[in-house]
């Protein structure tokens, strides 16, 4: 997997990645560019923490490391701060799958 770093603030891992990594806290405010694009940080985002690279619908497919990790639970715009306030993760949860088969 090969990533790529925006303006010094940010990483994505991989090519159609949905999001990117803060790589320190950033503001708001903050313009990244990633190629042709800058996205405008609309929240603080915290070291480590994710933000939207592209406007993503209730529902729609959240991709890091190239996989979907999740689903967006309301609208967020490119650059808002992505975290369990709009985003539901679909990563490890057998404990969902299991309820689900018992149904």
């Amino acid at each position: 997997m090969k990533g790529r770093v925006l303006d010094g603030a940010a990483l994505v891992l991989a090519d159609g990645d949905s999001v990117a990594t803060a790589l320190g806290d950033l503001d708001d405010g903050r313009e990244v560019r990633d190629g042709d694009r800058t996205v405008t940080l609309a929240d603080d985002v915290p070291f480590g923490h994710k933000f939207a690279l592209e406007p993503l619908s209730a529902g729609e497919a959240v991709r890091k490391y190239g996989e979907v990790i999740g689903r967006a639970t309301e609208a967020v715009a490119a650059g808002e701060w992505v975290h369990t306030h709009n985003c539901e993760s679909t990563r490890g949860r057998g404990d969902v799958a299991a309820t689900e088969a018992e149904r």
